[in-house]
């Protein structure tokens, strides 16, 4: 758990101190855009990142390979968009009585689209689209549910959102940037890279939850 979590609701992102960040933010604020609907865009960019993984299952050759990349390019978007959203409520003073509402709902709708779209991708298998999905969303769950009873939030993984994204950007990268012959099979039903990494991102998630029950377990008992 890091200093800021244990001090705030706010997960720590290092790139928010980054120059193009701030710039990025600020002129943000400076047209007006309000942080909601900054949140709203990002869960815009996972809805478009499901299609395009859910498609690749439908296409071949380079139009698969241009579904993997646009995927992977959206993903990131959406992770934009939630270091962005924060960045213009509380650096720049744009935050309203709504705001945790549209901070933690449009960031679980996310998860749950890009996840279980990459369940329906080529490679893919649904079951487990669906198990990091849902595990991906009760990470979020604990954390909140620690935090209402007196623990600081707790944004430690070691699967916690970054991590989650990252594995499916790399899986869409390699997928769109690798000749179709260096792309895994397995089993007789043919999974690809996706499906194992849904299975580490599912196990991953499980694995986050206990942790952050423990720790929070730990906290309240400290100081009790």
């Amino acid at each position: 758990m890091n200093q800021e979590s244990a001090n705030s609701d706010r997960r720590h992102v290092p790139a928010r101190e980054l120059g193009w960040s701030k710039s990025l933010a600020r002129r943000l604020a400076q047209a007006n855009i309000s942080a909601n609907a900054i949140s709203l865009a990002g869960v815009g960019a996972a809805a478009l990142a499901a299609a395009a993984l859910a498609a690749t299952r439908a296409t071949e050759g380079i139009g698969q390979h241009a579904l993997w990349i646009a995927a992977g390019l959206l993903v990131g978007s959406r992770l934009l968009c939630n270091m962005l959203d924060g960045m213009v409520a509380v650096e720049w003073g744009k935050a309203s009585p709504v705001g945790a509402l549209y901070n933690e709902i449009p960031d679980r709708v996310a998860d749950l689209l890009i996840l279980a779209g990459a369940g329906f991708s080529a490679g893919g298998h649904e079951l487990l689209g669906y198990a990091a999905a849902l595990t991906a969303v009760f990470t979020a769950y604990v954390r909140v549910a620690a935090r209402s009873v007196g623990a600081p939030s707790d944004f430690g993984g070691p699967m916690a959102k970054p991590m989650r994204m990252a594995i499916v950007i790399v899986c869409c990268a390699y997928l769109g940037f690798t000749p179709d012959g260096w792309h895994p099979q397995f089993g007789a039903a043919g999974y690809g890279l996706m499906a194992p990494a849904l299975a580490i991102i599912a196990l991953g998630s499980v694995v986050t939850c206990v942790l952050r029950v423990r720790r929070a377990a730990q906290y309240l008992n400290a100081n009790a």
